[in-house]
């Protein structure tokens, strides 16, 4: 749920790696409408929307750069361009709170001109104050449309008014359409499969905040047990000596961090009493008499990036985590006109918990009924890094479970990318991108059966590839060649854990979310 400009202050380079789709080449679309022609109001079933200004960009792809409100104040951008338009389209998930219309990208290595689909993206129906402030929760203080819009309308909204002005430029609707969302992002991609299940044919939920009624209280917990970064850096080095070689190879990253069981007691002398209960804390995540709050907890060798959601970073003055869950708490997550708290007065307690409910259950993503969804032929792509700082991949593993019952189905795959981090980043591998995977299945009717990710340096240059199979398939090192290419490895049956939890939001997997236009 969290934005990536949030975590400048970590120099992580990435590159996108896949495979090559399979992809038919269609023929060219034309517009039939002039950019500004745009610059109008447009009656869309319950998204009355007005474009504000509509203007042709030159550049590698020449487009007409749209930006309008959708009312009552989703403020949107979409890129339509003038030549070489395919007929596909690409809806970006919004980051973090939102406030902030993050420039949406042409996409590239998709296929025959893919990188000239249509692409959108929204601040999810408000403007964050002072602009460019991606904590700010001030908008939600008194307003439920506001609140509403960011937890579940506004994707939505965006997609039926862009498809619509898509009509209207090219003369025709997109042929195929696709989602592509990360954290709060990824939330928005499973949401929108649950709720609006005809909107799009793919989409990818990479790191959801799915689990959203607990992943407020779970960034509490980070910024109420953080500990120094010196001594961070002591025990992330203790656990990869403890613990990298138990997927069978030393490489600098632990595949499955469920298999550590490091004891940071080990650590006394070097860490303080209360330093050494702090990181336990971490590692479990929080519970209330025995019974856990959140499906997950810091994932083994996770450490370093800690670093910077853990404890202050200097463009914000305190840590990523304490700056979301203090924004959270007193704005956005108990209902209207209810007792709020904050990060210093916040009690993890189950009763806690359940004041939490009934607001933020708008915003869970976590029906397991997605039966429209694969009736309609839609694909859903799910992934998350293994050593995830902000959202522990655990809860994904135990929606997964919840989901499959433990098959993989013929319309939806997970992947766990080995060691990265929340989104992007990591300790080897720092990019994994399966739009060409995605699309190649949609538009070329084969799942992927895997996705490369790569880790590259200071410089930018690629310093390892390793293939990712679909869960609970794992990468296994052929015993010969370079553990950094991918081409050494072979799929292997995982490591058989258990991916469902037991914890206090159980019952939140069956709560129906609001009835949706």
């Amino acid at each position: 749920m969290f934005r990536k400009l949030l975590i400048s202050s970590v120099a992580v380079a990435t590159v996108a790696a896949g495979i090559a789709p399979a992809v038919a080449h269609e023929p060219e679309t034309r517009p039939v409408r002039s950019c500004a022609d745009l610059v109008r109001s447009f009656d869309v079933p319950d998204a009355r929307t007005r474009v504000a200004s509509a203007a042709v960009v030159s550049g590698p792809t020449e487009f007409c750069d749209v930006r309008g409100t959708i009312e009552p104040a989703i403020g949107f951008q979409l890129k339509l361009p003038t030549s070489g338009y395919q007929g596909r389209y690409l809806q970006y998930g919004c980051g973090g709170f939102c406030g902030i219309i993050d420039e949406p990208d042409f996409p590239r290595g998709c296929g025959p001109a893919f990188g000239d689909a249509a692409v959108a993206a929204t601040d999810d129906g408000h403007q964050a104050t002072p602009p460019g402030n991606g904590f700010d929760t001030t908008w939600a203080i008194n307003d439920q449309k506001a609140r509403d819009d960011y937890f579940f309308r506004a994707p939505h909204a965006l997609s039926k008014v862009s498809k619509h002005i898509i009509s209207v430029f090219y003369g025709k609707a997109p042929t195929k359409s696709y989602f592509n969302g990360c954290s709060n992002g990824g939330r928005e991609g499973l949401l929108l499969a649950q709720r609006y299940p005809h909107d799009f044919d793919g989409i990818i939920a990479a790191a959801p905040a799915a689990h959203y009624t607990g992943v407020i209280a779970y960034q509490a917990w980070l910024a109420r047990n953080a500990i120094p970064n010196d001594k961070i850096v002591v025990l992330h080095d203790a656990v990869m000596a403890a613990c990298d070689g138990l997927d069978g190879l030393v490489d600098g990253q632990i595949d499955d961090p469920r298999l550590c069981e490091f004891d940071p007691g080990t650590l006394a002398g070097r860490l303080t009493d209360d330093e050494i209960a702090r990181v336990r804390r971490l590692y479990a995540g929080p519970s209330d008499q025995g019974v856990r709050l959140y499906p997950g907890g810091q994932a083994h060798g996770s450490e370093l990036s800690w670093t910077f959601w853990l404890n202050p970073v200097p463009e914000l003055g305190q840590s990523i985590a304490a700056s979301l869950a203090d924004n959270a708490l007193k704005h956005l997550v108990y209902p209207i006109g209810k007792p709020h708290s904050s990060l210093e007065t916040f009690e993890f307690t189950l009763r806690e918990f359940r004041r939490l409910v009934p607001e933020t259950a708008k915003a869970n993503s976590l029906s397991l009924d997605l039966r429209e969804f694969r009736r309609s032929g839609g694909k859903l792509l799910i992934w998350h890094g293994a050593g995830d700082q902000g959202i522990p991949f655990e809860s994904t593993l135990d929606y997964w479970a919840r989901l499959t019952g433990g098959k993989t189905p013929d319309w939806a795959r997970l992947f766990v990318v080995p060691s990265m981090w929340h989104c992007d980043g990591g300790d080897t591998l720092t990019s994994f991108d399966p739009l060409p995977a995605l699309v190649s299945w949609v538009e070329g009717g084969k799942a992927p059966d895997r996705v490369v990710a790569s880790g590259v340096d200071a410089e930018g240059n690629v310093v390892r590839t390793r293939p990712v199979f679909p869960y609970p398939l794992r990468a296994r090192y052929d015993g010969s060649g370079s553990v950094d290419d991918a081409a050494n490895f072979v799929a292997a049956p995982g490591f058989g854990f258990s991916d469902r939890i037991r914890w206090a939001g159980e019952d939140l997997y069956h709560r129906p979310g609001p009835v949706a236009p």
